[in-house]
């Protein structure tokens, strides 16, 4: 089958499919004489094996050494367990950052006005995550920005 029909069949992109084949996650297709790539039915069950894989979150190395394994018949389960594991400690890790980043930004809009006034918590804190106080309000130790903000909450 050409690369359309191996894409419509195993859900990844053609674009994918070579990126696949050109760092070797899958075999280079033979070519047909007219040199379009010829894949099999195989190529189309390992780029499924690999889509499962990216949908589940597993990186480009990590499908590498799971294709690995999943090609040596006489590997140790307990070896696709312990990627897994790994994997999943990874997943945990970034839900619990990101939670952490929604908290902060959470927090940020709380103290936000969102008025007309100029002054924003939010934009101090990328400004300088240091200046800003439990109160939302950017403290900055320049006699010029206390005025300024004295003036603005007027």
């Amino acid at each position: 089958m050409n690369i359309g029909e191996a894409s419509k069949t195993s859900g990844v992109s053609a674009k994918m499919i070579r990126y696949y084949e050109e760092i070797a996650l899958i075999p280079h297709a033979a070519r047909s004489e007219s040199g379009y790539r010829a894949y099999t039915g195989s190529d189309v069950h390992r780029l499924r094996f690999i889509r499962r894989a990216r949908d589940l979150g597993f990186s480009v190395a990590e499908i590498g050494e799971l294709l690995s394994l999943w090609d040596d018949r006489s590997r140790q389960s307990a070896d696709v367990k312990r990627l897994a594991q790994a994997h999943i400690a990874d997943l945990e890790e970034r839900i619990r950052n990101l939670r952490q980043m929604a908290d902060t930004l959470r927090e940020l809009s709380d103290c936000c006005a969102g008025d007309e006034r100029p002054d924003c918590p939010i934009l101090a804190k990328l400004e300088d995550p240091d200046e800003v106080g439990e109160d939302g309000e950017k403290h900055s130790s320049s006699p010029a920005r206390a005025r300024l903000r004295r003036k603005v909450s007027a």
